[in-house]
């Protein structure tokens, strides 16, 4: 039989066509998309399409657009094969990682791509990484099991991981890179598959599509020369449940004894404090040194190698689901859709 494929296209860059009247980039009807990428006849698929009524710019990406890309997918999870998401770069690896975690007990896939030229132009990276896009969400392994199970990124010569993924260039078609984990496939003159890479599922549970997000949630950077009064002011902001608090180096923070009291009180009001290195490359490495060691000792949990994508997201799915504060620090010490390696 055909691979039946689902093209949900919520906008971006790739999704546009200029107008020859005008000169402007305007959306891309997908009920043409055959007309404008012909090669994808050639794969010989059953491809549909579903299109956002307004297609977004991704920078206006929230909670409520993640939720409805979640129940396309759990709308049509039993008819198609597997799902291909359009999306602006921006924000794509924002997507990517709160998907993984919504999509709970997915075991086909969700194959994010986008472009950095329109799909229109002449010089396109748009139609290449819409068609590797396709043929990864049709390619199975031997026993006839999807090869992809699970939210991967797609962009010029490698797949990667949701969740592990970020934008790395604003102007280069290698736009995502996943400094932590290895590439899922390379891309060449065929695609290469990480069969140790990729994730596998010894059970085969229904899809459980857990949508509520709650966005109580924030970013707060380190930075030499942060004052007392910006921090206690920043972690006092109103209504906020947890933060994401990105740390220089392994996990390192001043050791001055205002800001262990700062952040100590936080987390005795009950806020969740989550550590994240402001390095692309590595992660926290708790105890190693004293200003890790001083927030660990604080009450902060150690984020490990997780990216800052994935970890306001999954902050933000831990409150959704109403965990408790307790709760949420336990989990986020435990991989949810392989977004972190703890180190024994």
């Amino acid at each position: 039989m055909k691979p039946r494929i689902l093209i949900i296209y919520t906008g971006g860059t790739i999704g546009m066509i200029e107008n020859q009247t005008t000169g402007a980039l305007e959306p891309f009807n997908f009920d043409h998309l055959i007309d404008n990428v012909p090669k994808v006849k050639m794969l010989d698929y059953d491809i549909d399409n579903i299109q956002f009524e307004h297609p977004l710019d991704s920078s206006d990406m929230n909670p409520t657009h993640w939720c409805e890309i979640a129940r396309h997918i759990e709308r049509y999870y039993e008819s198609f094969d597997g799902f291909v998401v359009l999306h602006g770069t921006d924000t794509m690896a924002y997507t990517a990682s709160a998907l993984s975690f919504m999509l709970e007990n997915l075991h086909k896939p969700v194959i994010i791509t986008g472009s950095q030229l329109p799909i229109g132009e002449v010089r396109t990276d748009g139609e290449e990484n819409l068609i590797t896009a396709l043929q990864i969400a049709a390619a199975r392994r031997d026993n006839g099991s999807p090869m992809v199970q699970e939210v991967a990124i797609l962009f010029e010569n490698y797949l990667w991981r949701g969740n592990r993924a970020t934008k790395m260039s604003a102007d280069n078609f290698n736009a995502f890179k996943s400094n932590n984990y290895p590439s899922l496939a390379k891309i060449g003159l065929d695609i290469h598959f990480n069969p140790d890479a990729l994730m596998s599922h010894k059970a085969m549970r229904p899809l459980q599509v857990r949508c509520k997000m709650d966005s109580a949630v924030m970013f707060v950077d380190l930075h030499p020369g942060i004052r007392e009064t910006t921090l206690r002011h920043l972690l006092s902001t109103p209504d906020i449940k947890g933060i994401v608090l990105k740390t220089f180096g392994a996990g390192n923070c001043p050791t001055a004894s205002w800001f262990y009291e700062a952040i100590h009180d936080a987390c005795e009001r009950g806020l969740v404090i989550l550590n994240v290195t402001q390095c692309v490359n590595g992660g926290v490495i708790p105890n190693r040194y004293v200003g890790a060691n001083m927030l660990e000792t604080a009450g902060v949990v150690s984020g490990y190698d997780i990216t800052s994508e994935a970890a306001i997201t999954k902050l933000m799915y831990l409150f959704g689901v109403g965990l408790k504060p307790e709760e949420v620090k336990q989990y986020l010490l435990h991989p949810l859709a392989g977004e972190i390696t703890i180190e024994s």
